[in-house]
């Protein structure tokens, strides 16, 4: 990785989106021009194209632990998770979620009678709290792998344990989408039912993910129509986006082990830099209970909204939160849950690395942010 600064911006919003890495977009072009037939017709073209996407689905599985069968494709992260929830849920069923989860997560679940996990001061799950929502009429329960704010890692096996005891019924759903890059989701979503992903978090375009479904799992279609995904996903295949989104999945299984090792050490300099530098600015969860690229940071006397209009500025691009919405910088409810003061959640600063980030970039950053950070309190 380069070294010196470039000409384009120093991006530190990974946990937003990432570029499509070039051997990606190598491997999807074909599928826009010369094998452009539906799959889901029946000539030698369409074969081509149906080729591809099995093709994809086997590499999918692999990297995930989940047969072929159960890979389903879907336009990105929130539809998976909505498919899952409502898919699970049914016209009567009952969900919980966390309630720092995303809100691709939190509405579906508030739309089927939901109940909300409480958290700890760190962003883990209340297992005391967990375990009183638990019986047997829970249709299903979400929980995110990775934090796409705070970075928190959530580990499934206690919430695996208390559903198997108390609510066996119940199907254990789990957001992945930023978790994929940080852990070995084969194995730390071993005990979960259902996993959503969406390419565009590791080098994939936009408009393309995934729901992986154990092969005993049956969930109630949403999109119905042409009967596409056997009959769970109806909609003509984006062939081009599901090709890429098998080669960066493949990209990112051999290469998540040295890029966490990597990642992890340039986010912790600059977590080194930024708190001895910047009076006032501290972690919001341990380094060891978190991705290691992922950084979220609350600094005492700014604004968020404020902090990134003047780093973006100096070309650095960050953010403070979710970066799903229309825009709106309204506080964290992640931090919400997990007891920070409203004054204190508006000084939240989200600086998420990933298979694009440089050095240069770290530097840069370290450089004025807190520059930037005087700058506004000097208003005050």
């Amino acid at each position: 990785m380069a070294t010196t600064k470039s000409d384009r911006p120093a991006y530190l919003d990974c946990a937003a989106s990432t570029p499509v890495r070039s051997s990606v977009l190598d491997s999807m072009l074909p599928y826009l021009t010369e094998h452009f037939a539906n799959p889901s017709g029946a000539h030698r073209m369409a074969r081509s194209s149906r080729a591809a996407i099995d093709d994809a689905r086997d590499i999918c599985a692999a990297a995930l632990g989940f047969d072929p069968h159960g890979i389903v494709f879907t336009s990105g992260g929130t539809e998976s998770d909505n498919l899952a929830i409502h898919g699970a849920c049914g016209a009567q069923g009952r969900a919980i979620c966390p309630e720092t989860e995303h809100h691709a997560v939190l509405y579906p679940v508030e739309a089927n009678n939901g109940s909300l996990i409480k958290v700890t001061e760190t962003g883990d799950l209340d297992l005391e709290h967990f375990e009183s929502l638990l019986d047997l009429d829970l249709s299903v329960i979400s929980v995110m792998l990775v934090n796409n704010e705070s970075g928190r890692i959530i580990d499934l096996e206690p919430i695996a344990d208390l559903r198997d005891r108390y609510a066996p019924q119940a199907l254990l759903h789990t957001d992945a989408v930023q978790a994929v890059n940080w852990l070995d989701v084969a194995v730390a979503a071993e005990r979960a039912d259902m996993m959503s992903l969406s390419g565009h978090k590791f080098g994939a375009p936009k408009g393309v993910g995934v729901l992986a479904i154990r092969k005993q799992v049956g969930i109630t279609p949403q999109l119905l129509g042409g009967g596409q995904e056997a009959e769970r996903r109806s909609g003509t295949h984006n062939t081009a986006g599901i090709v890429a989104f098998g080669t960066a999945i493949q990209c990112l299984h051999e290469s998540r082990t040295s890029e966490i090792e990597r990642l992890g050490k340039l986010s912790a300099r600059l977590a080194d830099g930024l708190t001895a530098a910047i009076a006032g600015c501290s972690e919001t969860v341990p380094r060891s209970q978190r991705a290691a690229g992922l950084l979220q940071l609350v600094i005492e006397g700014i604004e968020s909204e404020a902090l990134l209009v003047l780093l973006e500025r100096h070309d650095i691009m960050a953010s403070a939160a979710a970066s799903c919405a229309s825009g709106a910088m309204d506080p964290s409810h992640v931090l919400a849950a997990m007891g920070f003061e409203r004054e204190a959640a508006a000084g939240s600063l989200r600086l998420s690395l990933g298979w694009c980030t440089e050095d240069w970039e770290i530097d840069h950053a370290l450089n004025f942010i807190p520059k930037c950070v005087e700058q506004l309190r000097r208003k005050l």
